[in-house]
């Protein structure tokens, strides 16, 4: 009599993968700062200005001023600060001493409040500083980015970062929500505090040979701008990203002027809207490694460029019933957001590739002056066509133009490129 036998299946249980460059401490590390700092600017992006009003009444004049202070650092001092992180060799000792002066300036708001000295020019002057820091904190994380991360991975590694930006955005502000709700908006700031804390405490576990500096002629504000002037790459992304940024905000300018005065959605619908979109963004931060390999890194960034403005086109075509309205909303936050993300992490890495080593803090300094100062020239403009011909006029305008930006990518290296070019 012969007996069957039941055989165990011998494979094991498959656990979940964890992606290899998180099972590198330094880089886990890196990455574990980046992501507790997104979540810390994202809770102070909504307490401080919540803190205005509701503590000082802060009318639309006041709210503009406190939004200028937080970005007239970038537009002012990027490149200056690029210039000198590029010659100091600790640029991980930059970003430590950037969170905790955060941090610092951070606790004082809420101890000025509690000893009734706090008033909203001081609150403008803390923005200012704190956005200083911040703005030394990002031109000093590209390059100890370019330090950590061997070139064939700066895509994995920037969809990491970005999927934190991603959950940072649709976490961080019901998170600022909540705790302004519980705990007041002053009070609310000391997770602010405690994030650049952590952020703080996991950069200096970090162990990690920089690159050297390299010294000598060449090497400043002037050299840098030539360098992006000269680099058809650089040139190309630099030049489509400020063309999209242009139209884009002026999109921005008016989009919740129409959605809720014209269309009728109410301010809580929308926020549920742009929330629930914006995980189209994790979305994105998944998808676009696979994508990139698959067709190219080049033609990842074209694609960025139009799945990123192009469904913002269904804002003035939404009309109709309220359902129907509330779903191409939800559909042109949706896709926007995972557009964004395809473009933000492939022209990322394009662009940290495209720079030498020695360069990168100045580069990155010129560009986000250029993205900044864009900015607010599009919201004006947008308000300002707004105001002559129509609001649903002026966003048609806006959503159409933003597509521009793609032509100086068409006509560039990048439409061909497969893989990450040499600096």
């Amino acid at each position: 009599m012969t007996e069957s036998l039941v055989l165990a299946d011998p494979s094991p249980p498959r656990r979940p993968r964890i992606p290899r460059l998180l099972r590198q401490a330094a880089f886990r590390r890196y990455w574990s700062a980046q992501t507790v700092s997104l979540f810390g600017d994202q809770i102070i992006v909504l307490a401080v200005p919540l803190l205005a009003v509701l503590a000082f009444g802060a009318g639309p004049a006041e709210m503009g001023y406190l939004t200028a202070a937080a970005l007239l650092p970038n537009l002012f001092f990027s490149m200056p600060a690029g210039a000198w992180v590029d010659r100091y060799p600790r640029r991980r000792q930059v970003m430590i001493v950037a969170d905790v002066g955060r941090a610092g300036l951070l606790l004082a708001v809420p101890l000025l409040w509690w000893a009734d000295l706090l008033n909203l020019p001081l609150l403008c002057a803390v923005t200012f500083l704190i956005g200083v820091l911040s703005m030394f904190f990002e031109v000093a994380h590209v390059s100890l980015f370019a330090t950590l991360v061997r070139r064939q991975e700066y895509v994995d590694a920037n969809s990491l970062i970005n999927g934190s930006r991603a959950m940072a955005d649709v976490a961080g502000p019901s998170i600022g929500g909540v705790l302004v709700q519980v705990l007041t908006a002053p009070a609310a700031l000391l997770s602010g505090v405690l994030t650049y804390l952590t952020s703080a405490f996991f950069l200096a576990r970090m162990t990690v040979t920089e690159h050297p500096v390299e010294s000598g002629p060449g090497r400043g504000m002037a050299a840098g701008v030539r360098y992006v002037v000269r680099s058809a790459i650089l040139r190309a992304t630099l030049l489509g990203t400020t063309t999209l940024n242009l139209f884009n905000y002026m999109f921005a300018a008016l989009f919740v002027l129409y959605v809720t005065t014209e269309l009728g959605v109410s301010p809580g619908v929308l926020g549920l809207i742009i929330g629930a979109g914006s995980f189209g963004g994790l979305l994105g931060a998944a998808v676009t490694g696979p994508v990139s390999r698959r067709i190219g890194i080049g033609p990842a960034v074209l694609v960025g460029f139009v799945a990123f403005p192009a469904p913002l086109i269904l804002v003035p075509l939404a009309t109709g019933p309220q359902p129907q309205v509330l779903a191409l909303l939800f559909a042109a936050e949706f896709v926007s957001a995972l557009g964004v993300m395809i473009l933000d992490i492939a022209v990322g890495s394009v662009q940290i590739a495209a720079t030498p080593v020695a360069m990168l803090a100045v580069v990155s300094g010129f560009r986000r002056t250029i993205n900044y100062g864009i900015r607010p020239i599009g919201a004006v403009l947008g308000g300002t066509l707004g105001a002559a011909i129509g609001v649903r006029p002026a966003l048609w305008i806006a959503s159409l133009g933003a597509l521009l930006g793609v032509l100086w990518v068409v006509f560039s290296p990048l439409r061909t490129m497969r893989t990450l070019p040499e600096s």
